[in-house]
């Protein structure tokens, strides 16, 4: 006898599958720090925060991606509650620390002499060393890994949290603020926690942030996330539509109402 996925199902496998790809991905390409500023050809912000310190938006590449996380976490909560939020971060967690073990596994093997030499040289005919260059790019510290960990479930935990007792207020009208509002909370948290587990709690002495330094470097962060947060409002109405029109009107709402109430106690 045949069986086949129901729509929930389908649903719920398409929507992790986006949330966990897009996690991972930007948890690896984390180690490339790039200037916003000048991607888009502008000068260096040269923003002073708390005392002495000058900054610029000079962010992690995983950037690039962590929207798309907030986005889909915002709509796994409207549809499936905490329950598929907190099924599937941590998942992401296993997952992605199920990653790094394999990359420093891997960075331990020794290269194989002929790829070494056929890629000794850059395009301009310096030396290179392609074993260093592959470990520099996918090996991260202990301590940046733990942080990022940690902030991202702590980030999520209280997104789900933050989006229901919006919910509580809101009914299912106002998805924005709903969305939105636990995004911006969520992420004010999670742009400081990452910073002070890996760069003040967990670094070693000789290269510890200063708190202000910390808090400089947050605030960067979340001037970014914010923006970004209140830019990508219209896709959630975007992927309400599609939804809908893929489960059906009457699905789509009982769906919902389910989530609500099963989300009515945190814990």
């Amino acid at each position: 006898m045949k069986h086949t996925l129901d729509k929930k199902t389908n649903l719920f496998i398409v929507l992790s599958g986006i949330f966990l790809t897009n996690a991972l991905i930007a948890e690896l390409v984390g180690t490339k720090i790039f200037s916003l500023e000048k991607t888009f050809g502008f000068n260096p912000a040269q923003l002073q925060l708390f005392g002495d310190w000058v900054l610029d938006f000079n962010l992690t590449a995983g950037v690039v991606l962590w929207p798309v996380v907030f986005v889909t976490t915002d709509i796994i909560n409207e549809y499936f509650g905490k329950e598929g939020v907190k099924k599937i971060s941590y998942l992401t967690v296993a997952f992605i620390s199920f990653a790094f073990v394999v990359i420093n596994i891997v960075t331990w093997l020794e290269p194989a002499q002929f790829w070494l030499d056929i890629n000794n040289k850059t395009a301009t005919g310096e030396d290179f060393d392609m074993n260093f260059a592959f470990n520099k790019v996918f090996l991260q510290g202990a301590a940046i890994i733990v942080g990022s960990l940690v902030a991202f479930l702590v980030g999520q935990l209280l997104d789900v949290f933050v989006f229901h007792k919006l919910r509580k207020v809101t009914g299912s009208k106002y998805l924005w603020l709903r969305a939105t509002g636990s995004t911006l909370v969520s992420q004010l948290v999670d742009s400081f926690v990452v910073l002070f587990i890996a760069f003040y709690l967990l670094a070693p002495e000789s290269s510890q942030w200063s708190v202000a330094q910390v808090g400089s470097v947050g605030v960067i962060n979340y001037i970014y996330k914010f923006i970004i947060a209140l830019a990508l409002t219209p896709l959630l109405y975007i992927a309400h539509y599609l939804i809908d029109n893929y489960l059906g009107k009457d699905k789509s709402e009982q769906l919902m109402e389910e989530a609500a109430e099963s989300s009515s106690s945190f814990f």
